[in-house]
């Protein structure tokens, strides 16, 4: 077996490991929400954050690739999530530059999503 074989495999027991953890880690806040018998935004929030890496690990799996938006994705809502749940004596510079990191993040998004249209595209791929 040669090198790459291995670290194939090392790749496939990682992603296990990873999709097992993530969701040993939505079923401890599914767990908490039934026992506090409430839902807030934070864990919705980090459920979504949860999705999105099992989103990576399915793409990663099947193609052995993944997509940059993914990673962002999740950065976007990491830093939604960080917003709410700061408490409000913080200062507002601090919330002006995280609200500036998500715009960032989305006009990343919307570039990545822009290239694919032809106009964006170098002459050589028209």
């Amino acid at each position: 077996m040669d090198l790459t074989k291995y670290f194939s495999l090392i790749e496939k027991i990682l992603l296990i490991v990873l999709l097992v953890a993530t969701l040993a880690s939505i079923g401890q806040i599914i767990g908490n929400i039934i026992a506090i018998k409430e839902v807030n935004l934070a864990d919705i929030l980090l459920l979504f954050i949860f999705l999105e890496v099992i989103g990576m690990i399915k793409e990663y799996y099947v193609d052995s690739k993944i997509a940059i938006s993914h990673p962002i994705f999740i950065a976007i809502t990491a830093l939604a999530r960080l917003i709410i749940l700061q408490r409000k004596d913080y200062d507002p510079e601090i919330l002006l530059y995280e609200a500036g990191a998500i715009f960032i993040l989305s006009v990343s998004i919307l570039a990545l999503r822009a290239r694919k249209i032809a106009f964006f595209k170098p002459d050589s791929d028209k």
